[in-house]
């Protein structure tokens, strides 16, 4: 339930940046993002003045997401997964040149959503707990790059929080380019710091609110609340360390390719103890799965511009992790320019994944296991998402509107083997 809503936004976010490869023949954003801008400034060196703090574009993003299941962890594997989810972001580029000739950017971003999920009824077995929730999620990011060597260093922050969970992020990230600048790789190193509140379902919780509770993760951490009135609700830590390597390369003037792999580490408490497991003797309890978990995805872009009017986005991503799950993923976009400023971009996504080694569905886990889950993300399935974009960029502005230089609104529907299904359409404004 939690991932499924939580990636809405994320799926906008990258919707607009995928909207930059129709910019220019020279550039595909994400392949080899900056190229055309580190050109034009090596050619202008001898022009060159300290340029002061200006705001370079500020993007918007809303969506609205719409899921529906029968699957639920809440429910030990059955029941509904109604989500709905209204999400909107702001991300606001600040550009100044200093005195050595490098480019900042400060990137300052800020997010927030608000979902409704009926399965959190089922929290308590009266049906009488909050099915709403909502989520801020604001970022920083610095970056100086030196045009003249092609090198980028930067850092970032993040912050996530909703009823149950708290999250801090950091990174840091550095990129720089061949010598002939047809190629460009990059390193980011990202560390999550998050808590997540303990929050069992009705039947787990202790009946006396005037003792001292104590709580112990199956990660062998701690955590005590006071009765007497509202006790605070007790919490348990879970770190995710990863970090990212890419390489993209021009190859010809029509082919741009790039390479992806990301090493991923995490410890604490990863489950989550309103998730409940019904065992195959009847008997009832909450997930339990390992206090850590290694990921290892790697991947592959190609874009080729077929013409002047096409471009083809193709994708590919192979996962594994300890748990036993692996995955494929496989996406072809095709961005079809109808004039120079209108575009329609349909896509498909094809991913197939294996179960991991502690998922059953409902009322068939052993009361024997150590780990036990029936969270269908953990599952076997088969998953289709599929939909369309259209772009408007007209040189005078929309509307008129010089400010507003593009719009983009893009539709999804995804579908999975297991009954679930879902629909999301994102709304896209730049202005500059």
């Amino acid at each position: 339930m939690k991932k499924i809503y939580l990636s809405v936004l994320g799926f906008a976010l990258i919707c607009r940046m995928q909207v930059y490869a129709q910019t220019a023949k020279d550039s595909i954003g994400r392949l080899n993002p900056g190229f055309s801008l580190a050109t034009t400034a090596a050619q202008d060196t001898n022009a060159y003045r300290p340029r002061r703090l200006r705001v370079d574009e500020v993007n918007f993003v809303s969506s609205y997401y719409k899921q529906d299941g029968n699957h639920s962890a809440v429910t030990g594997g059955i029941g509904t997964e109604k989500v709905t989810d209204i999400a909107n972001g702001i991300d606001l580029k600040l550009v100044w040149f200093g005195n050595t000739l490098n480019k900042n950017t400060l990137s300052v971003g800020l997010g927030f959503d608000h979902h409704t999920s009926a399965s959190a009824a089922y929290v308590s077995q009266t049906g009488a707990s909050n099915t709403g929730g909502s989520r801020v999620y604001p970022s920083l990011d610095w970056t100086v790059e030196n045009t003249k060597k092609g090198t980028s260093f930067g850092i970032g922050s993040y912050y996530s929080g909703e009823y149950n969970y708290q999250s801090l992020g950091a990174d840091l990230h550095f990129s720089a380019k061949t010598t002939n600048r047809m190629g460009e790789f990059g390193v980011k190193v990202q560390g999550y710091f998050d808590q997540v509140k303990l929050i069992y379902p009705s039947e787990f919780i202790p009946q006396s609110t005037t003792t001292v509770t104590t709580v112990t993760t199956a990660s062998g951490n701690s955590s005590t609340s006071q009765g007497g009135g509202k006790a605070k609700i007790p919490s348990s830590p879970r770190n995710t360390y990863s970090a990212s390597f890419s390489y993209s390369q021009i190859v010809t003037s029509r082919l741009q390719i790039m390479f992806l792999a990301d090493v991923v580490t995490q410890h604490g408490f990863l489950s989550l103890p309103f998730h409940r497991v019904y065992f195959s003797n009847g008997k009832d309890t909450i997930e339990r799965l390992p206090s850590s978990r290694f990921k290892l995805p790697l991947g592959f872009r190609a874009n080729y511009f077929l013409g002047d009017n096409v471009i083809l986005r193709s994708y590919y991503r192979y996962y594994t992790d300890n748990w036993g799950t692996k995955s494929n993923t496989a996406n072809l976009e095709i961005a079809y320019k109808v004039t120079p400023f209108f575009s329609i971009s349909p896509f498909y996504r094809y991913y197939t994944q294996t179960a991991a080694k502690y998922f059953a569905p409902y009322e068939q886990n052993s009361a024997s296991q150590t780990y036990f889950t029936s969270n269908y993300e953990y599952a076997k399935f088969n998953s289709q998402f599929f939909g369309a974009g259209i772009r408007l960029a007209p040189p005078k502005g929309v509307l008129g509107w010089q400010s507003l230089h593009e719009v983009e609104i893009r539709y999804g529907h995804y579908k999975q083997d297991t009954g679930l299904s879902s629909d999301v359409v994102s709304l896209s404004l730049g202005f500059k």
